[in-house]
């Protein structure tokens, strides 16, 4: 290579290398100014492995920089537009009519499906998919992921995986280098492909068989206990509740209705709003244990445990804290407050707190005017039991949980978190290694931390463990937490 080729392609290189910089759509998260940085360097190394040398090599590396060119007019068949490219702007850097046909014809090679004609054309074509044989596939996979579903041509995740597994396992290197360099890797990323499919198949989260039994366990207990204390405590002793229960509870006193019926119509219209409001799954869990609550109550007898008021609010607030923090715990509620308060809170100023607060002071003094002070503030002990109950069972005292997540995947886990998650994160530089007996083998990585609700702690492992099933994840509960992109607890 003379240094009058090396200047024409410097100056190539920084004309168009701008322009991909600058000019690219902001959507091209994969095919950007960085991907054609990694082909170049990655066509450099192949050539010299294939002793590649002289004109060859500047026709070789000018392809590899002008390869995605077309990305600058248009997303499909990006190659004749690269073609198109190289032939308006290569004479100015004294490239001659040949050289600019031998790479133009070495760009349309990397066309999907690759039909290299040429060593030039197979150090390209596995410099520009090099990376699925190292270990940045899956950063650059979900890069690519994220384009073509901003670009409209992946609808979701499902179908990308189909097309991502079919695409990797008939994938093969053509020169001998990346051959020996690449297979082995490939070969292994093949096979964790073909089990994250697997695990995809299965049903998770709240679709697993064994968690449906489980929430359907929390849900039993959760309605039987709520149940025993509307029965067992509250109504026969006049007491009420806050929330749904307790506006309820009014109504079924003020007009003696059937608390049954009263509880099942009450809270229909927000499971309803809990289908927009939150999701199907949730609302259909919530409508199911509203169901069961309403027959428990509609078979259980009317009985009094007590009639010592003070343990009536006490033990009534127990235990009907405890059914919901249960039900809380299975994915759903047994008052439909909350979801009231979450729409509320989506189209009002107020927070959902407040928007409670407000309820239960209206419940509150309703019950002060129709049935007196005394049983208004005993209402008001249960209600505080109850809160207090709901706070241990779901959340065992503290509100939020801390997750460190330390991965050498984790720009991917980054993302996911961010974006599907919704989660906001903090990086900490830090180094992940020094394992006995291999103290000499570390790396640098980022270390990932989180704040989630306890709920959110499932879906959280099941995206980290799906991602880098070695990653390391640790969990500790935060009393108290403000600012940032955090939810809300539970309030009752």
């Amino acid at each position: 290579m003379t240094q009058s080729q090396q200047m024409q392609f410097d100056s190539a290189y920084a004309f168009l290398m701008e322009k991909l910089e600058t000019e690219l759509p902001p959507f091209l998260h994969y095919h950007n100014a960085e991907h054609t940085k990694e082909v170049l360097a990655a066509a450099g190394k192949l050539a010299q492995e294939e002793n590649v040398t002289g004109d060859d090599l500047i026709i070789l590396k000018t392809a590899a920089l002008f390869h995605d060119s077309g990305f600058l007019d248009t997303y499909s068949d990006h190659e004749e537009i690269s073609c198109e490219m190289a032939k308006r702007w290569l004479p100015q850097f004294g490239y001659n009519k040949d050289q600019i046909e031998h790479i133009c014809s070495l760009i349309m090679v990397t066309k999907i499906p690759q039909r290299p004609k040429d060593k030039l054309g197979e150090i390209l074509c596995d410099a520009d998919l090099y990376y699925l044989g190292t270990d940045k596939y899956f950063i650059g996979a979900d890069k690519l992921y994220k384009e073509l579903h901003e670009a409209g041509f992946v609808k979701n995740r499902e179908d990308w995986s189909v097309d991502e597994i079919k695409f990797v396992e008939g994938h093969h290197y053509f020169t001998p280098t990346a051959q020996q360099k690449l297979n082995s890797r490939l070969k292994q990323t093949v096979l964790q492909l073909r089990v994250r499919a697997v695990n995809e198949k299965k049903p998770r989260g709240g679709f697993t068989i064994s968690g449906w039994v489980s929430d359907g366990i929390f849900i039993i207990i959760g309605v039987l206990l709520a149940a025993f204390s509307l029965k067992g405590f509250l109504i026969p002793n006049g007491f009420f509740d806050g929330g749904i229960t307790g506006i309820s509870l009014l109504v079924s006193e003020l007009y003696h209705l059937d608390i049954s019926y009263v509880i099942m119509l009450a809270n229909l219209p927000f499971i309803i709003i809990c289908i927009y409001a939150v999701n199907f799954n949730y609302a259909l869990k919530t409508f199911l244990c509203i169901l069961l609550l309403g027959i428990c109550l509609y078979y259980f007898p009317h009985y009094s445990i007590t009639s010592d008021k003070l343990l009536v609010s006490i033990f009534g607030g127990f235990f009907i804290g405890a059914g919901i923090g249960l039900t809380m715990r299975a994915g759903c509620a047994i008052d439909g407050i909350e979801i009231l308060a979450l729409y509320t809170w989506k189209k009002t100023s107020f927070t959902i707190t407040e928007i409670i607060l407000a309820i239960n002071i209206i419940i509150f003094a309703i019950a002060a005017f129709h049935f007196g002070i005394q049983v208004a503030l005993y209402s008001m002990l249960t209600y505080f039991t109850a809160t207090r109950t709901v706070d241990y069972v779901v959340e065992g005292l503290e509100a939020y949980i801390g997750v460190t997540i330390i991965s050498g995947k984790s720009e991917i886990i980054k993302d996911r978190l961010v974006n599907e998650m919704g989660r906001g994160i903090t990086i900490y530089k830090g180094e992940r290694g020094f394992l006995p007996g291999k103290f000499d083998l570390h790396d640098d990585c980022d270390i990932i931390f989180t704040v989630i609700t306890r709920l959110e702690i499932r879906k959280l492992k099941n995206l980290v463990s799906e991602i880098d099933p070695r990653s390391f994840v640790f969990a500790s509960t935060i009393k108290e937490a403000s600012g940032g992109i955090i939810k809300r607890r539970h309030v009752h």
